[in-house]
């Protein structure tokens, strides 16, 4: 099975090289340019900071808290000048033999760009649309349509070391019918039929639900903060 520290490691740009490994890196792809990344993932936490003084603060600052709480921001508040905070999210992964497939008779595949899905986009709050990341998605995503209406969809970004980035979003006047399990069950066949590893990245608890409903396995968090 692909291991997922492997991935972080190469969007990090560093080595883990034991329970805590904190590096300067300002280059980092685990947080927006000159901000500090963090991630606790398999009971090992790797950060990069953009400048060597940040760097120290954080080493300092994650050493003395317990390591679940490496990507709280309400603890690192505690021991650093923060000055904003984004997250944290919950990085989850599904085993091939874990998989709980439901299934789909109803799905469609659209480009991104097509009309029903640029009016679900539209549908959603702006930040929810941003988050999906549907509309930068270049593979066609798959659709759960009603009388030509897009009610929900999923699809994902191929990401290095063979992981794929899961994508999903339900109307928000058609949630709680799960649709989003469903739209969601047809792109991890996909992209287990090509033997990429899926990834679900999710913040608030309806999503996370549903990719524990799939058979996904919550493994870590991963957390973005900028000093004062």
């Amino acid at each position: 099975m692909i291991e997922p520290l492997t991935l972080w490691e190469h969007l990090a740009g560093i080595e883990v090289k034991g329970p805590l490994t904190v590096a300067v890196t300002p280059g980092s792809r685990i947080c927006p340019r000159g901000w500090c990344g963090i991630v606790h993932l398999d009971g090992h936490t790797l950060a990069t900071a953009p400048t060597p003084e940040r760097a120290y603060a954080l080493h300092t600052a994650l050493e003395t808290l317990d390591p679940t709480s490496h990507t709280d921001p309400e603890a690192l508040a505690t021991v650093l000048d923060l000055a904003q905070a984004r997250g944290p999210a919950t990085l989850a992964y599904l085993r091939e033999d874990a998989f709980r497939h439901v299934p789909t008779p109803t799905i469609t595949r659209l480009p991104a760009e097509n009309p029903a899905v640029r009016a679900l986009l539209d549908r959603a709050a702006p930040e929810e649309a941003r988050e999906s990341d549907l509309a930068a998605l270049t593979h066609p995503l798959f659709v759960h349509l009603e009388q030509g209406r897009a009610l929900a969809a999923a699809g994902y970004k191929p990401w290095p070391k063979d992981v794929a980035h899961l994508s999903v979003l339900t109307d928000p006047a058609h949630r709680g019918r799960g649709l989003a399990t469903r739209v969601a069950s047809a792109a991890i066949t996909h992209t287990l039929g090509r033997k990429l590893l899926p990834q679900w990245r999710a913040r608030p608890p309806a999503p996370r639900r549903v990719a524990t409903r799939l058979g996904f396995e919550e493994r870590g968090s991963q957390l973005s903060l900028s000093m004062r």
